[in-house]
């Protein structure tokens, strides 16, 4: 797998696995898609060796594969807008019982995805990985809301994060747009 990457993408992860202090440095270089994925199939190649040595009892291998996996994880906690990717890592964390990844992906999730791929995950069937979409969605402005309640696919996801605003945190702004939209569809009914 390793052999299949991109030079750039290799640079990430040896970079990351030099770093003596801190895992990831590079918030400023710019994001690359295909680093995503091309590190979120490393990861899974990895994690997967990972279990294999762990049957096998090839301990130092396992560790070291373990560490090159998690480094991996790392460079994408720092770099993802992905949301497949996000829903990877959550998973992983889970698997770990790392609560505290779950945590930094949560905050990244706030802070660096669109509001139409924090929508995507707010239909994911990982109970976890929805209900941070859900809570991310809360905090994204309520204009932005307003305009994605005419995207077909976003809409009912936007509309649900509009009455969380209004009930859950007592948005004016977001009350009278709610109940606007229920007087909507109450004429729509009457038709």
């Amino acid at each position: 797998m390793w052999s299949q990457l991109r030079p750039t993408t290799r640079q990430l992860v040896e970079r990351a696995l030099q770093s003596t202090q801190s895992p990831v440095h590079g918030r400023n270089a710019p994001y690359d898609a295909r680093a995503d994925l091309e590190l979120s199939k490393l990861l899974q190649a990895l994690d997967e060796d990972v279990l294999e040595t762990r049957v096998l009892s090839a301990k130092q291998q396992a560790d070291k594969l373990r560490s090159v996996a998690d480094t991996c994880a790392a460079v994408l906690l720092e770099k993802t807008q992905s949301a497949e990717v996000f829903v990877q890592l959550i998973e992983r964390a889970q698997l770990q019982h790392d609560y505290k990844r779950v945590d930094a992906l949560a905050d990244a999730l706030a802070s660096r995805f669109a509001p139409s791929e924090i929508c995507e995950l707010a239909r994911s069937q990982n109970v976890v990985v929805r209900a941070l979409a859900q809570e991310a969605l809360t905090q994204v402005p309520t204009t932005v809301l307003v305009g994605m309640l005419h995207d077909p696919v976003d809409s009912e996801v936007a509309r649900e994060a509009l009455q969380r605003q209004a009930r859950d945190y007592g948005s004016e702004h977001a009350r009278q747009i709610v109940g606007a939209l229920e007087q909507i569809d109450l004429d729509a009914e009457e038709m």
